[in-house]
């Protein structure tokens, strides 16, 4: 196989998983699944779809996700973690959300990640965040300069 040449036109990737500790797998509320994904899922195990929908997927909010397990770093993560060195123990069979990330040529976390061990001094530091949705509604304000967007935070709990 020919070694793959990085052309001008090719995007450069400045991130590293393997210097990572898992955030897009622990700090997001909830992974999304699809019929795709399941079958995928399905398949790796030598399980029916209905099977993996149970052993490995719950309800939340009407929408089918991903389960997730008490994590050693964050709340919680994707219970296919292996939490010792942070890889993905289903790879080849990872849901198409996690094959699409983080969808650029650089992560947001592993910036993040990055710009904090380098202001603290500590290549060991790993900043605790967690992303969590909230509804919103618009609305549109007259101001002197026209009409703005203003966003109402609800303030119910879930």
């Amino acid at each position: 196989m020919a070694e793959k040449v990085i052309k001008d036109d090719q995007p450069r990737v400045y991130f590293d998983c393997n210097k990572c500790p898992a955030f897009c797998c622990s700090v997001y509320e909830r992974v999304g699944v699809n019929k795709r994904d399941i079958n995928r899922l399905a398949k790796h195990f030598g399980v029916s779809p209905e099977e993996a929908t149970q052993r490995y997927t719950a309800d939340y909010e009407g929408e089918r996700v991903l389960k997730k397990v008490k994590d050693v770093i964050f709340e919680k993560t994707c219970e296919f973690l292996d939490q010792k060195t942070r890889g993905c123990t289903v790879y080849h069979a990872r849901p198409t959300v996690c094959r699409s990330y983080p969808n650029r040529s650089r992560c947001a976390y592993y910036d993040l990640m990055r710009f904090e061990r380098i202001q603290q001094g500590d290549e060991s530091v790993v900043p605790q965040i967690k992303i969590t949705f909230h509804e919103v509604e618009e609305e549109t304000a007259d101001y002197a300069d026209g009409p703005e967007r203003v966003y109402e935070w609800d303030e119910k709990e879930r």
